[in-house]
């Protein structure tokens, strides 16, 4: 873009931004002709998709800003007008509107509230930063036509997002992602937009009380309760209302990871606040040493997510996504539960080997809890990425702090009987074959990387990967049978399967890797695992070179 071109749409945005502190920061680009920052800024405009926006703060269409928040709530609420939101009692339809703990959510939350009243539609705004789940479940609680959230979940400090839900609790997919996205783009002017500064209510806490109540439909009435955790909130909004859940069923109060207990949008103790990343669980791993627990147990800063750890030999180590997935459906099983258990392509195929053994059916989905959560007849579903819906009828979509309640039960039953959550992971490998999983996630700056991965991997396909030989090949752009279209390529081995695509909300591209060492009894295990690690091992290495990443 030509500077001239380049300042003058800088102008034209500042000259509508209703943020001081986003016209301070532009003002001073325009002023400095900062033509590399600017064009970064302009670009083209943060897309609204099947995750709704997420992105760097900071002024211009190509960040999260007041102005781009304005434009997204505009475009929902149109979008929801022409779905014929009144009720039949001729009442405006309601939007709940929540939000996390980082910069600038609370704003952001206020202005979609103003945005919807101004549309003529109903907002209602819960009381303080509250878990992602908590909004998923007010939304069907109250009868609400749509629920946004406002989080970038587990991405850096300097990132904020905007989560739509519509009337079932789901997140949206296609068609409704492009119809509101086409919404948005014809909001030619922020003068245009009506947002009168009374007019939407703020709830109270008993929707917050009513989701609590709630959860007593995940545990057993006559479980045992007695395992000990270490809990960390890493810094976001969960302690709260996972310590009044833990309370509520009765097991011991956690030891709080204190430093990463309360909000804190720096996220100072952590690189990314995320369980997965590297070094996230050194100081919930340093509590774990001082109080010897059962389990420890994470959730990430909107705590939709849950992770867990446990004492394996001499020191702690975390449980993968999948493990948990694992241990989940292996307890709801136990407890009888019926209905469909369900999962992401890129999880271990492990779930759907427990439930043919119990007899229920199972059904897989593109990556993400939007597909998951629709699964007819969905009874308990999970993703690898800490993701997991134990109670869709309460929240149709993942949640940290039930997932806690259900794993922590788990340990308690197992702890009655002289187990642990490593025993029962061996015996499932017995039963079904060990299914290990790895994953190869490679972060860039230029995106443009990750679209040379995917093409050399097309143009230039593998036939084998780590002496094994490649059975089956299938670009996700084509969809299949049971799956929509997704940029995404699955590879099926002998005794592995791997899924690689670009990520929907960070930018990196992800790698899945499993594979399925059978076993016959439990003394085999130790050779099984060595066996496994070496091959996911040389998997991750053919694949890193046939992809050039």
């Amino acid at each position: 873009m030509e500077d001239d071109a380049l300042i003058a749409q800088a102008e034209a945005w500042l000259a509508e931004d209703p943020d001081p502190d986003t016209r301070e920061e532009l003002a001073r680009l325009i002023e400095d002709g900062n033509h590399a920052e600017l064009t970064a800024r302009f670009a083209g405009t943060l897309q609204f998709g099947t995750a709704g926006l997420r992105g760097e703060l900071g002024a211009g269409p190509l960040r999260m800003n007041r102005s781009v928040v304005i434009r997204a709530a505009a475009g929902l609420a149109a979008y929801l007008k022409k779905q014929g939101t009144p009720h039949g009692n001729g009442t405006a339809g309601l939007v709940v509107i929540g939000y996390d703990a980082r910069h600038k959510s609370q704003t952001f939350a206020e202005d979609t509230a103003a945005v919807m009243t101004g549309a003529g539609l109903r907002a209602a705004v819960l009381p303080r930063p509250l878990p992602t789940p908590v909004l998923a479940f007010a939304i069907r609680h109250l009868g609400a036509v749509a629920g946004v959230e406002v989080t970038a979940s587990h991405n850096p400090p300097r990132d904020n997002g905007y989560k739509v839900y519509l009337g079932d609790g789901s997140q949206i997919v296609p068609p409704a992602d492009a119809e509101i996205a086409a919404e948005i783009a014809a909001v030619a002017s922020l003068t245009t937009v009506p947002r009168p500064t009374t007019g939407w209510d703020t709830l109270d806490d008993t929707v917050l009380d009513a989701y609590l109540a709630r959860t007593d439909a995940v545990l057993s009435e006559d479980s045992p309760r007695t395992a000990r955790t270490v809990y960390t909130a890493m810094h976001g909004v969960g302690k709260d209302v996972l310590l009044a859940a833990f309370a509520r069923a009765g097991f011991p109060a956690p030891d709080l990871v204190t430093e990463q207990a309360d909000p804190d949008p720096d996220f100072p103790t952590v690189a990314f606040p995320n369980p997965e990343e590297p070094g996230a669980m050194d100081l919930a791993f340093a509590k774990a040493r001082e109080t010897n627990p059962d389990l420890v147990i994470a959730n990430d800063p909107d705590a939709d997510r849950c992770a867990a750890a446990v004492q394996d030999g001499g020191d702690w180590r975390m449980l993968r996504g999948d493990e948990v997935g694992a241990l989940l459906a292996a307890h709801l099983v136990r407890r009888g539960a019926t209905g469909t258990f369900a999962e992401s392509i890129v999880s271990s195929s492990l779930l759907g080997r427990i439930a043919e053994k119990a007899g229920l059916p199972y059904e897989e989905t593109l990556t993400g809890f939007k597909w998951i959560a629709r699964v007819d007849g969905l009874r308990y579903g999970y993703e690898e990425a800490l993701g997991y819906c134990v109670d869709p009828d309460g929240v149709r979509d993942k949640d940290g702090i039930t997932a806690a309640l259900l794993l922590t039960e788990l340990a308690s039953e197992l702890k009655s009987e002289d187990r642990t959550l490593l025993d029962l992971l061996d015996d499932l490998a017995v039963e079904h074959g060990l299914h290990a999983t790895d994953q190869l996630s490679v972060r860039v700056k230029d995106l443009g990387l990750i679209a040379a991965a995917m093409r050399r991997l097309r143009e230039q396909p593998p036939t084998e990967l780590a002496g094994l030989r490649i059975t089956k090949t299938e670009d996700l752009t084509e969809g299949t049978d049971k799956l929509p279209p997704t940029d995404g390529l699955r590879y099926t081995l002998d005794g592995a399967r791997v899924v690689v695509r670009p990520s929907g909300t960070e930018p990196k591209l992800k790698c899945y890797l499993e594979v399925v060492i059978p076993v016959a009894a439990k003394a085999d295990l130790p050779e099984a695992r060595t066996k496994a690690t070496a091959l996911l091992t040389a998997v991750k290495q053919d694949l890193s070179e046939a992809a050039g990443i």
